[in-house]
């Protein structure tokens, strides 16, 4: 099911890899992170082309609500007590100046992208105290941030914390807009990388650097990134005959729903749950949200996103590994791709082009997980042995990334693996990694 953003901005089409190839960099994935590195580095002089394994913007990118926002729900409190009052500061101040980054680009190179300044809210109808401690904290960071009481808001809520300045934009026309003068092979998977060279079915790409932009890394070792990160599934309705929602909202009570206004129609959003463990009917249970908020609006998209989540909540931006000194990552961007997409390709620039950067340690995907995270590692170690476990028995569907047994989606007709979250279609065609391959299915639906 795509987006609404298909609908309005399809990309043109580009070739793939005529043959073997060297450069001076390479970046995998021509989402917006992918995009947004190469076009930056492209500025600096730097030669780069753009390998991607479907078409650009094809993957997370065009399943976005596409809020470009610093207020990443609790963010600010949980970084002052694992991180301290600096590292919050930092970032902030790093996803603060993405949003006027994205402001400076549209204007400059008059991109029609719908790009909107408005306010960003959080709410909750419960835990007051909760949103109190993220609003004390994010003001320490520096953060144009109010509590409230009152909303737009159909219904009532206890508490908000609202983000002045933040935007909201169109992601392909603004993806189409900066891709243009870039060097893209679409339809060019990676299928191995090794030094500083990368396997495609259609040649080799040697580069003197390498970004993995592509949302989940592939590489097992090293890196590691499979036993630091899982992945979470989201949905979402285009909702006409909606109120017109001036705020973007983001509910951080269990079940809190995202809404924003995008055009005419209203994007209604919820039902989070990790890849591959079921949740009961979520399009349904978001139909029954909408018709109680917004009984005469009707439904006339609706779509499913997918992202990474890191233990601490923060993405993982800079050097792959402490082995490979020629190899970058931009991952674990939560549910805040496109403004951590922007952070990404400025400090991937910076390191690429031999600069410091204020940012690197906080984002370094080298650095240890704070205390708080050892639970939340904990429980992603055990449901992803139990899966590897499962995927042992005989004649069960297994995910040919590291073998766990695959889960079948019945809302939207998807085998997803629970350990890692790659999902292939009901054929076993390859939907979305970190597996590499499409599963052989000796069976194909339950």
């Amino acid at each position: 099911m795509k987006s609404i953003w298909n609908k309005d901005g399809k990309l043109p089409g580009r070739n793939h890899l005529p043959g073997d190839l060297d450069t001076e960099v390479a970046v995998i994935g021509a989402g917006l992170a992918g995009i947004l590195t190469a076009f930056y580095l492209a500025r600096e002089g730097k030669e780069v082309v753009v390998l991607e394994a479907s078409s650009t913007g094809s993957g997370q990118t065009c399943g976005t609500t596409a809020k470009i926002t610093s207020q990443h729900g609790l963010i600010y409190h949980r970084l002052l007590g694992d991180r301290g009052s600096d590292a919050m500061k930092l970032y902030g101040e790093s996803n603060q100046k993405a949003i006027r980054e994205y402001g400076r680009l549209v204007k400059d190179r008059s991109i029609g992208c719908h790009f909107e300044k408005r306010p960003a809210f959080l709410y909750t109808m419960e835990q007051q105290n909760t949103v109190h401690l993220e609003a004390i904290a994010a003001r320490q960071a520096g953060l144009p941030a109010l509590e409230v009481i009152e909303t737009e808001l159909p219904f009532s809520v206890k508490r908000a914390l609202r983000f002045e300045d933040q935007a909201s934009f169109h992601p392909l026309k603004f993806l189409e807009a900066i891709s243009l003068s870039l060097t893209i092979f679409e339809h060019t998977p990676a299928m191995a990388v090794k030094g500083h060279k990368i396997t495609t079915p259609y040649g080799k790409v040697t580069a003197k650097h390498i970004v993995f932009a592509c949302h989940y890394p592939f590489p097992l070792v090293p890196g590691y990134y499979f036993a630091r990160m899982y992945q979470e599934r989201s949905y979402v309705l285009a909702l006409s005959g909606a109120p017109r929602l001036e705020g973007m909202y983001l509910g951080v009570d269990p079940d809190g729903l995202s809404l924003r206004r995008a055009g005419q129609s209203l994007l209604l959003g919820g039902q989070s749950h990790r890849t591959g463990v079921q949740k009961n009917r979520p399009y349904r249970a978001l139909a029954s949200s909408a018709h109680k908020l917004f009984p005469q609006a009707k439904i006339w998209q609706k779509w499913s996103a997918q992202d990474c989540i890191t233990l601490d909540s923060v993405p993982y931006i800079g050097r792959f590994s402490r082995r490979n000194r020629d190899w970058y990552v931009a991952t674990g961007f939560g549910k805040w791709g496109m403004t951590l997409s922007m952070v990404s390709a400025h400090l991937l620039t910076d390191l690429i082009c031999k600069r410091t950067s204020p940012y690197e340690a906080l984002y370094s995907p080298l650095r240890f997980p704070a205390l708080s995270a050892v639970p939340r590692l904990a429980g992603h170690m055990t449901r992803s042995a139990a899966g590897l476990i499962k995927g042992l028995a005989p004649g069960v569907m297994r995910c040919p990334h590291m073998g766990c047994k695959l889960s079948w989606n019945a809302a939207e007709a998807t085998w997803d693996c629970p350990c890692h979250g790659s999902r292939f279609d009901s054929s076993g065609k390859l939907m979305t990694g970190p597996s590499q391959t499409s599963c052989r299915c000796h069976k194909l639906i339950p």
